[in-house]
C-alpha cells in the first residue's frame, strides 16, 4: 500500500482550531505520512505561539518558517505574503509531499497555495467557495482557483466553487472542522476553563459563575486606518455593561496596531476592572468559554461557525464577515456607537439560541481526513464550464 504524503500549513491562530480534528484522523491513518509546516503569526509569542499548542497536542511540526514581517501597514502583508512563498517553496522542495494542505482565507495562505501551485504540488482547500469581507474574499478565491481538491464547509460554498469554474469532481462538502471542536467542548467544565484563563491571563481572576461578555475584534483591513477608533468605541459599549468581560488580542493585519494601543490605553483608564486580557487560548477551552458566555461582540468568524453550533448570542460588527451564511444567533450592526450598544443589549437579554447544524455537525474531521488520503488528485486542471 502505497502512503501518501500530507504536509499541512498552519499560518496563523485559527488556522489550526479549523483543521485540528482532520488533523487527528489523519495521524491515525496508514495511508498517510502527515507533516506540519507552522510559519506567519502561529510562531508569535504575543499571539500565544499556536506551534506549541499543535507539539503539545503530539503533532510533528517539521518546520518553523519564520515569514511574518513586523509593522502595521498594509505593505507588511504583501511583504509576509511574499516571505511565505519563499520559505514554503524551500521546505517543500526539500520535503517533497505528495499534497499540500492549505486553510481559509488569510493572507499567509496564499503565500502556501502560491508555492504549492509554481511546485506542482496538488492543492487541497478546506474552507473554500464562501463569501467574506475586506481583503479575505479576494484571497479565498485565488486560492480556489490555484486549488486541486475542494474541501468546502457548506452546500452553498460547493456550488458557488461550480459557478467559479471548479469540476464537481474535484469537491467534497465535508462540513466545517472546528464545529468537531464545538462538539467536543461541550462537555468540558468550566472550571476547567476557570483554571486555564487564571494561568495565562492579565488582569487578574475571571469569575465564570455569572453573565460574562467575551471580545474579538480584529482590524478591517479595507479601512485599517480607523482600527483605534473601532477599538476604542467598543470598549466604551461594552464597559458600559459593567459585565466581566474577557477580551483576545486582534489577528496579525494591517491595523491589529491601532487595536491594540486603544487595548493598552484603556486598560491604564481606570474603567477596566471588570475586563481579563488574554493572548490566546487552547481551541477547546476558547470553545467552552464561548458556549457560556452572554454574549461574544466583535468581527470574528468564530462568532459566524462555531457559535451557531454552541447557540451563543454574537454581535458581528462592521464588514470584515460581510457575505458569509448566518444562522439566528449573529445580530449584525454597523460601526455607530448607539446601534452597537442597543445590539449588545439585545443579545444579553435574549439568552441562549437554538443550535445549528449550517457549518456541520462535529464529524467533519473523518471526511476531510479520509478524503485526503484517498481522493484522486492532479496539479494540472482547467476551466470547468458546466
Amino acid at each position: 500500500m502505497s502512503v501518501r504524503k500530507v504536509l499541512v500549513a498552519i499560518t496563523a491562530r485559527p488556522s489550526y482550531s479549523r483543521i485540528r480534528s482532520a488533523l487527528v484522523h489523519l495521524r491515525e491513518d496508514p495511508r498517510v505520512e502527515l507533516k506540519i509546516l507552522c510559519s506567519g503569526s502561529s510562531l508569535l509569542d504575543r499571539y500565544g505561539r499556536v506551534v506549541d499548542f499543535i507539539r503539545a497536542d503530539g503533532f510533528d511540526v517539521i518546520d518553523e518558517a519564520y515569514t511574518f514581517v513586523e509593522g502595521d501597514d498594509l505593505i507588511n502583508m504583501a511583504l509576509t505574503t511574499s516571505n511565505t512563498i519563499a520559505y514554503t517553496a524551500a521546505i517543500l522542495r526539500r520535503e517533497r509531499p505528495d499534497v499540500v494542505v492549505s486553510i481559509a482565507d488569510r493572507y499567509e495562505t496564499l503565500g502556501t497555495a502560491i508555492a504549492a501551485s509554481y511546485m506542482n504540488i496538488p492543492l487541497v482547500h478546506v474552507q473554500g467557495g464562501e463569501l467574506t469581507g475586506n481583503i479575505d474574499e479576494k484571497v479565498r478565491h485565488s486560492i480556489t482557483k490555484l486549488a486541486d481538491l475542494h474541501l468546502p464547509s457548506t452546500a452553498e460554498a460547493a456550488r458557488r466553487l461550480v459557478r467559479m469554474g471548479e469540476n464537481p469532481d474535484s469537491i467534497y462538502v465535508t462540513g466545517c472542522p472546528s464545529i468537531d471542536i464545538a462538539r467536543e467542548c461541550l462537555s468540558i467544565p468550566l472550571a476547567d476553563v476557570v483554571a486555564a484563563t487564571d494561568r495565562i491571563s492579565a488582569g487578574g481572576h475571571f469569575d465564570l459563575d455569572g453573565p460574562y461578555l467575551v471580545v474579538l475584534l480584529h482590524p478591517e483591513t479595507d479601512t485599517h486606518e480607523n482600527s483605534y477608533q473601532q477599538m476604542d468605541m467598543l470598549l466604551d459599549v461594552v464597559a458600559d455593561c459593567h459585565l466581566p468581560t474577557l477580551l483576545f488580542w486582534p489577528n496579525v493585519d494591517a491595523g491589529s496596531d491601532g487595536t491594540s494601543k486603544a487595548v493598552r490605553i484603556f486598560r491604564e483608564s481606570g474603567r477596566a476592572d471588570h475586563f481579563t486580557f488574554v493572548k490566546n487560548l487552547e481551541g477547546h477551552q476558547f470553545l467552552a468559554l464561548l458556549r457560556d458566555a452572554s454574549c461574544l461582540i466583535g468581527n470574528s468568524s468564530v462568532g459566524i461557525r462555531e457559535c451557531a453550533f454552541l447557540g451563543t448570542p454574537v454581535v458581528n460588527i462592521g464588514d470584515r464577515q460581510q457575505g458569509r451564511e448566518r444562522a439566528e444567533n449573529v445580530l449584525d450592526v454597523p460601526w455607530e456607537r448607539d446601534l452597537l450598544k442597543a445590539a449588545l443589549e439585545r443579545q444579553i437579554d435574549h439568552g441562549r439560541y437554538p443550535s445549528s447544524d449550517l457549518y456541520g455537525d462535529g464529524k467533519a474531521g473523518p471526511v476531510i481526513a479520509r478524503t485526503i488520503a484517498t481522493a484522486r488528485t492532479s496539479f494540472t486542471k482547467r476551466f470547468h464550464d458546466g
